[in-house]
């Protein structure tokens, strides 16, 4: 009784300290953000796909391995100390660290890796990707997943991959977080024969080896993060992290300019322009492997139409709204592949389009719609999104072209776009490692356009795009072990895409953090923002 008494209270002080008044200061022991935290719904790293929960988690589950915060092209140790590969390439093997341990104090063990990374194949949400991709299946994972003891993982490949691409892409990933088998196997539900792996008790809470712990989380209110006494690592700068849920841009600015804030992570240009002239402040920018976009269902007959796609890429002003709408927020970019990703077209070749409505009126002429048409544009009701997107409704209108837009929370744009239930819709994606695969196997190359396949985390299925070519030369660009080749494929595939592919790209992300200068040695990248490093 104690023992729960004694949580009670130290839940109820966290809490307090979430929703102190707007005059008091922060803890001198914490961390407090204000974010947008609607579209949060899962904790679970095997099913996270939306950037809070991602930013949360990496602070919370350690990967095998990690790229570097500053230099993301060099990928160090975590979890595991050390990988070799077979000579035949068939084999890679981690050797775990002796010093791991989950919260509770329970040793982590290459069993508990092995497990979890079997766990996100059989769970099969969209983040199992990561591993299917690389030739990983259920009904193999057995085989192809092995600890070989407590300090040795063994994975068995099908082909001889690029050991780089394969540590970047899977094993800094989500799916290599390690997480506490025992847990998972006793908060298991069973379901019409088939087990959730633990998935309702780890979407709302975490045993996994990190810096930090979930201490709490009510749902578009706050998210607790407490300090994990057992972690092996360096202790976190400050002893716990508060997430507040403040969607509006003018109420975080507020709290920022009154202390009761140490970050605001969701703020407009015109809020970071007043930010960034306060003395008290530091607005931190970090251009991101990520895009702002539209997307178009090409499952749409008029939209199926590569000529009416590529109109709408004349229908934005783009250096005009990156120095207006996206200052602090985004860089004009139309290429697929982000600047500062291998293989990508340099500035230049990446932003061949520019506001051009004769053009525009041109092809869709061509395209047999001269008198334009009517569609519907579904976007987030955050941030620039609605100014970008009267941009563009305004420049169709102008060539014939009637959007209809709706705004809404992210989730719910999430949702609809996930299951194929929009006609245009404008939203964001990050990349997960700093190579031009991370964002084409995603964007570009679709393994099964079928409705029932229900590839969500291919934004090139939710398009219903299918391009058989294009998914060749990915594959090739994959495996090939010489870079300039790799790097022709690329441009042949980002040249293919710019003038056909079923997304719009508009802008490079920047992602501006405000910070107050009381906040010290705060280490934020383009793959992380790093909780524990920051102190007071």
């Amino acid at each position: 009784m104690r023992t729960v008494l004694a949580s009670s209270v130290v839940l109820a002080a966290f809490l307090a300290v979430a929703a102190q008044p707007v005059s008091a200061a922060t803890p001198k022991d914490a961390l407090v953000m204000a974010w947008n935290l609607d579209a949060l719904i899962t904790l679970d790293p095997a099913q996270i796909a939306e950037v809070n929960g991602n930013d949360i988690m990496i602070n919370v589950c350690n990967r095998l391995v990690q790229p570097n915060i500053k230099d993301v092209a060099r990928i160090e140790p975590q979890l595991a100390e050390s990988w070799s590969t077979s000579a035949d390439g068939l084999t890679l093997t981690f050797k775990m660290r002796k010093d791991l341990k989950f919260p509770s104090g329970r040793a982590a063990t290459a069993h508990d890796a092995a497990w979890s990374l079997k766990r996100a194949i059989h769970l099969n949400f969209g983040n199992a990707a990561n591993l299917r991709e690389w030739g990983f299946t259920s009904e193999k994972a057995d085989e192809q997943i092995v600890a070989v003891d407590d300090l040795t993982l063994q994975l068995k490949l099908d082909k001889p991959y690029p050991v780089g691409l394969l540590l970047s892409s899977v094993f800094s990933s989500n799916v290599s977080s390690v997480l506490n088998k025992e847990t998972g196997e006793k908060n298991a539900k069973v379901t019409d024969g088939k087990s959730d792996h633990g998935n309702g008790w780890f979407k709302t809470q975490s045993d996994c080896v990190g810096p930090y712990k979930v201490r709490t989380w009510n749902a578009n209110d706050v998210v607790i993060l407490e300090e994990n006494d057992n972690y092996f690592g360096k202790k976190p700068g400050l002893k716990r992290v508060i997430i507040r849920h403040v969607p509006e841009s003018g109420a975080q600015r507020l709290q920022l300019e009154k202390g009761d804030i140490d970050v605001g992570r969701l703020l407009s240009s015109d809020d970071l322009k007043a930010l960034a002239a306060n003395k008290d402040m530091h607005v931190e920018q970090t251009v991101m492997h990520g895009y702002s976009y539209f997307a178009f269902n090409v499952g749409d007959p008029i939209l199926s139409n590569p000529k009416v796609r590529l109109a709408f890429r004349y229908l934005v002003d783009y250096e005009g709204l990156e120095k207006t709408v996206m200052a602090f927020q985004g860089k004009a970019r139309n290429s697929l592949v982000p600047i500062g990703a291998f293989g990508a077209l340099d500035e230049k070749d990446g932003l061949p389009f520019k506001l051009d409505l004769d053009m525009a009126k041109k092809l869709l002429t061509e395209a047999g719609y001269p008198n334009g048409f009517t569609k519907k544009y579904i976007l987030s009701a955050n941030t620039f999104n609605p100014a970008v997107a009267q941009h563009v409704q305004a420049n169709a209108a102008k060539v014939g072209i009637k959007l209809d837009l709706e705004q809404m929370a992210d989730a719910n744009l999430f949702s609809k776009m996930r299951a194929r239930e929009f006609e245009i819709g404008q939203i964001g994606w990050g990349a997960g490692y700093p190579d031009a695969h991370s964002m084409i196997s995603r964007h570009a190359y679709n393994p099964d356009n079928r409705i029932e396949s229900k590839l969500a985390q291919y934004p090139s299925w939710r398009s219903a795009w299918y391009d058989e070519a294009i998914n060749k030369k990915t594959d090739a660009a994959m495996m090939e072990k010489d870079p300039a080749k790799r790097i022709a494929l690329y441009k042949e595939i980002q040249e293919h895409m710019l003038a056909n592919g079923p997304m719009a790209y508009m802008f490079q992300t920047v992602r501006p953090i405000a910070i107050r200068k009381d906040v010290k040695n705060f280490q934020i990248g383009p793959f992380k923002v790093d909780y524990a490093s920051a102190s007071k």
